[in-house]
């Protein structure tokens, strides 16, 4: 018989659930995004501007992109723990990835309210 103590572990169902919303999250605004291109003008950097001029559209597609950043983040967590055991290396890889990841959301936002 197999006694297994709980002791505050998920044993991965939160990852695998948030992953689940960023992934519906993501489908979501991309077929919105299609269906917005196909029924507008023709496309050029005044329609592409005036498309992100509502505050509607810039928070659908910063929450967009933060539900990227959190997706790519739980999965390359998840590579990085499978297989690289050595534990600075994989601390490295970490610190490298959360960086470049923030510095995105926050290139992000810096774009889309630059606009």
């Amino acid at each position: 018989m197999v006694n297994r103590t709980i002791v505050g572990a998920h044993y991965g169902l939160r990852d695998w659930l948030y992953q689940r919303i960023t992934a519906v999250i993501m489908v979501v605004y991309v077929a919105g995004f299609f269906v917005l291109l196909c029924n507008g003008p023709k496309l050029d950097f005044a329609t592409w501007r005036m498309m992100f001029t509502p505050q509607w559209m810039k928070y659908a597609t910063l929450l967009f992109l933060f539900s990227l950043y959190l997706h790519a983040w739980i999965g390359v967590r998840d590579i990085v723990m499978d297989y690289v055991k050595h534990a600075g290396v994989r601390l490295a890889l970490y610190a490298v990835f959360v960086i470049a990841l923030l510095l995105y959301a926050a290139w992000s936002v810096r774009i889309l309210w630059g606009i």
